[in-house]
């Protein structure tokens, strides 16, 4: 491979994507949008308030009286401290007439037999879903310590009964080093690899759009056909691959510059804050996976992408793509709670998977390190068989104009010789 030609190649589609239009509009479009808000801000700010505070009256429920049916006498009469809160009604259908006439937000029903079942009924309008909240409210469960403990036990226990943790979360490595301390700290180690994952996403999407429109067009044009007789395949694509990855990456910065400019340092402040306390083993490992992770997707992506033979049917083929680098956050639900879990385990040794879930559960808990180990190994492999496969299959996609090739015709290109 001839490195001059590649960076040639690379410096021209670079030189010549920065200067589209559609890139500079995109690439301005946070900027701009920053400006805005911090226009409107300046000359409307009094009415700005005025909007958030109606918006916050609409969605705020939580401070809405809920009305209450005691059966059990513990409840009754309700205490000084949450009489503003709660309402005492006589009787199930008194209770609910209220609620109808909007006087409370939902009731609060307390059988007989509460204190052997702990059933409560809660009735509310609207949806299920306000009912379900309201069961978990630290008000609910307050209101319900406070009377069952009043006067059979010390002010100050029953004040604690009623809000018993202020959880601080400290955690420790398999060496006994604090990863996390201290909200911030913790939220920090998991937030800075996160949206390393994040940009890895990004900088697929923008730069394959690219990449696949760039080679759309030569082909179209036939402008690819003088190219190919000058330059290898395999360096026409490096030089693409290179290129454009640093236009995705310059779009990038420009954006979180943008963001860190518009809040006056404020997150790049708190980022700082946060990352001495994240080990320098998961930010590392973590620009490990991101690089790794480009290079693969961008070389296949380039080589499918090449074979299709309008822009929308190379998007659409290079599209698979971007859904496998998407599955680990479709798991992040599952993650949180167990980021050492068989799936992902698995998904940290699938190539296609394992950038994104590697950075995602490396802030979350003590990886194995064979996990580490693993994945970093299957990319470093993967990248040359998909560099094989890409190159292939991109010098047979440049020249193919009226027709995708079939499944069959494809894998003969690549029993084929180079």
């Amino acid at each position: 491979m001839d490195w001059r030609k590649v960076w040639v190649v690379a410096r021209h589609e670079y030189l010549t994507n920065v200067r589209r239009a559609g890139f500079i509009i995109m690439t301005a479009a946070v900027p701009a949008l920053g400006i805005l808000v911090l226009l409107f801000g300046a000359f409307f700010a009094g009415q700005a308030r005025q909007l958030g505070a109606f918006f916050e009256r609409q969605f705020e429920v939580g401070d809405e009286p809920i009305g209450v049916v005691d059966e059990t006498g513990y409840f009754s009469p309700i205490l000084p401290e949450y009489q503003g809160n709660f309402v005492l009604y006589g009787g199930e259908e008194e209770a609910k007439a209220a609620l109808l006439d909007g006087k409370v937000s939902s009731v609060l029903m307390i059988g007989e037999d509460y204190l052997e079942t702990g059933r409560v009924v809660v009735m509310s309008t609207g949806s299920g879903f306000g009912a379900a909240a309201l069961s978990d409210s630290d008000r609910v469960r307050a209101f319900f310590v406070d009377h069952l403990l009043a006067g059979r036990v010390d002010p100050v226990l029953r004040e604690r009964a009623a809000a018993p943790l202020d959880v601080e979360p400290r955690v420790l490595s398999s060496g006994g080093e604090t990863r996390g301390e201290g909200g911030w700290g913790f939220a920090f180690t998991f937030i800075i690899p996160y949206f390393l994952a994040f940009f890895l996403i990004m900088t697929i999407f923008v730069s394959s759009g690219y990449l696949l429109q760039s080679v759309a067009e030569e082909k179209e044009s036939r402008v690819i056909e003088i190219v190919v007789s000058s330059v290898r395949p395999v360096e026409l694509m490096a030089g693409k691959v290179a290129g454009l990855g640093v236009l995705g990456l310059t779009q990038i910065v420009v954006w979180s510059l943008s963001v860190w400019g518009f809040s006056g340092g404020a997150v790049l402040l708190l980022a700082a804050t946060g990352a001495a306390s994240i080990p320098a083993r998961v930010l590392a490992l973590g620009v490990v996976y991101y690089m790794l992770g480009y290079v693969l997707y961008a070389i296949m992506m380039a080589g499918v992408g090449a074979l299709g033979t309008t822009m929308r049917e190379s998007q659409q083929l290079a599209g698979i793509f971007s859904f496998f680098a998407a599955v680990p956050y479709m798991l992040s639900g599952f993650l949180f709670t167990n980021p050492n879990m068989l799936i992902a385990r698995i998904l940290s040794f699938f190539p296609l998977t394992a950038p994104t879930m590697m950075m995602m559960r490396l802030p979350l808990a003590e990886v194995p390190w064979v996990d580490v180990a693993g994945s970093i190994a299957v990319l470093l492999l993967s990248i040359p068989a998909a560099l094989w496969v890409g190159a292939k299959l991109f010098r047979v996609g440049l020249l193919i104009y009226d027709k995708r090739p079939t499944l069959k015709e494809i894998g003969g290109i690549l029993r084929g010789g180079g």
